[in-house]
């Protein structure tokens, strides 16, 4: 893809790097599709979590996109379930890459694995894949996580660590980790140009009403309600948009600190 005059589609577009990478791609002078799960929901799903966290009714999923520079002329928002391939396909259709980063992030206990992580992100994911490869997209970039290449243990020390070096599979690293692998064998098998982007914990300003799994991490330690996260490998949510954006033009993976 090159820079701007194009236009790409954006998966998960209300979320907060969706939302930065929006303001990016608007800036540089693409046509974007954007992508939420309903035009029209107020989302209350953090303040819930968070009852001195709150937002007004009248904030709904798409409100702070709209009010994007470029927005009126060059934003076109679709409305997709991940699991259903025809809402993905209309989103997609005209684009010249695919920037994939609808993913459930729970932080809470998750009461059904299957149905609330790992369907939506692999499957998903699969669904996004075929569609642009079905409508001729020049590349995809996809988010992964940090938590696909956290080391494990069972790593043999003296070996150099590479592409196959994956995190062990437990159902809270499933979701990123199963559906990247998917990515990439879908690539392979199909000759389907992808980057993944492999983010460690989202902080920043935040376009988008709402807080982000990752500043709710925080907010919750402010609160002192004793909810620990063992490992911080953080990066800016302004830098993790321009990685995907980058993703476009080059092969990038890995950001956090340092990187």
């Amino acid at each position: 893809m090159s820079h701007g005059g194009e236009t790409v589609c954006v998966t998960g577009g209300s979320g907060c790097i969706g939302s930065w990478l929006i303001s990016l791609l608007l800036d540089r002078g693409y046509t974007v599709h954007a992508t939420v799960k309903d035009l029209s929901y107020s989302k209350h799903f953090f303040s819930k979590l968070s009852p001195s966290f709150s937002i007004h009714d009248d904030e709904k999923e798409t409100k702070h996109l709209q009010a994007l520079k470029g927005a009126e002329t060059r934003l076109h928002l679709h409305q997709i379930d991940l699991l259903d391939y025809d809402s993905i396909s209309a989103a997609i259709d005209g684009c010249a890459g695919v920037f994939h980063l609808a993913s459930p992030c729970i932080v809470d206990e998750v009461q059904d694995p299957e149905k609330q992580l790992l369907d939506p992100a692999i499957k998903g994911t699969m669904n996004v894949l075929t569609a642009s490869k079905e409508k001729g997209v020049k590349r995809v970039v996809v988010t992964s996580s940090i938590s696909a290449i956290t080391p494990s243990p069972k790593w043999p020390a003296d070996v150099l660590k590479r592409e196959d070096c994956w995190t062990d599979v437990e159902y809270c690293k499933q979701n990123g980790t199963l559906a990247e692998k998917a990515a990439w064998e879908f690539a392979k098998e199909k000759g389907l140009d992808v980057v993944v982007v492999n983010p460690g914990t989202v902080m920043g300003p935040a376009i988008p009403p709402t807080l982000n799994a990752s500043m709710l991490m925080i907010l919750r330690l402010l609160q002192g309600d004793g909810f620990l996260f063992p490992i911080f490998i953080c990066i800016c949510v302004c830098s993790a948009g321009l990685r995907h954006e980058t993703g476009a033009l080059v092969t990038v993976t890995l950001c956090g600190i340092g990187q």
